[in-house]
């Protein structure tokens, strides 16, 4: 079964190879001691699998632009790092069931212990990476499968503009009653996309937009993406990697007739 080393090693790869030029492969190799300047960053986790998980990098690395010039590179390094925890939860509960999140993310500069240790290539450039894994699974407690479940609750006089995402896709209660004629349309195929956050700037700002800008969104790393049909979000979900293609994994879906709204607003 994969661990959450195991998908972060797969994640890593495959940011990694999107942030440097190269075609960088992380590869994993003998420990070998990091040179001058080393940092990184300790992620602690919390859930189903618990601990910290540290990576180190060899300090010639901020060597070669991550976020372009004139950046704070070690900064460029820790949202990308931050981006691989958050990810590689993602891709274990995708994988095995078992959640975690992060709650915290600080810098280290040395680790007395090594658990694993890679070698970052890109171009003619080598750097070593190294991993310390003190996470561990925590088993459900034996009290919680014993209480009774708890009375679902009555639904709300006025629901929001949320409740129309619900959780549970895939469910026959979140399947569309199909009128008659409707399942002539099923075969249909739509774009959807996904839509990772928003940002309103003025003209004059995208005009001056170059390689090596950075636009930061109205949402963070771990809150749920939007899946797009038209114009309307018919699900949200976690950002999951599969087969090294980026996926969504649904956690909320929305209602029936939302989602047929998507639909007639094509047309």
């Amino acid at each position: 079964m994969k661990s959450y080393f195991d998908c972060w090693a797969e994640v890593a790869g495959a940011l990694f190879s999107q942030a440097l030029s190269g075609e960088p492969e992380l590869s994993e190799s003998f420990p070998k001691p990091l040179g001058p300047g080393s940092f990184g960053w300790a992620a602690t986790l919390s859930g189903e699998v618990e601990g910290r998980f540290s990576v180190l990098f060899d300090g010639s690395i901020l060597e070669t632009p991550l976020v372009g010039e004139g950046v704070d590179q070690k900064a460029g390094w820790k949202e990308l790092l931050r981006e691989t925890f958050d990810a590689a939860a993602g891709e274990l509960l995708a994988r095995t069931g078992k959640k975690c999140h992060v709650t915290a993310c600080d810098e280290v500069e040395a680790e007395s212990k090594v658990s694993h240790s890679f070698q970052l290539r890109a171009g003619d450039r080598t750097w070593t990476v190294l991993v310390r894994d003190d996470l561990r699974a925590v088993e459900a407690q034996s009290e919680a499968k014993s209480q009774p479940a708890a009375p679902a609750a009555a639904p709300e006089a006025n629901p929001g503009a949320d409740r129309d995402l619900r959780a549970g896709a895939g469910t026959e209660s979140a399947r569309p009653a199909l009128t008659p004629g409707l399942e002539l349309l099923l075969d249909i195929e739509l774009d959807a996309s996904l839509r990772f956050g928003v940002r309103e700037m003025p003209l004059g700002e995208i005009v001056e937009l170059g390689p090596g800008d950075v636009v930061e969104l109205d949402r963070h790393v771990s809150d749920p993406v939007d899946l797009i049909v038209g114009d309307k979000i018919v699900a949200r979900g976690e950002v999951v990697l599969v087969n090294g293609n980026f996926g969504l994994r649904v956690t909320e879906v929305a209602s029936a007739k939302k989602r047929l709204e998507s639909v007639r607003c094509l047309f």
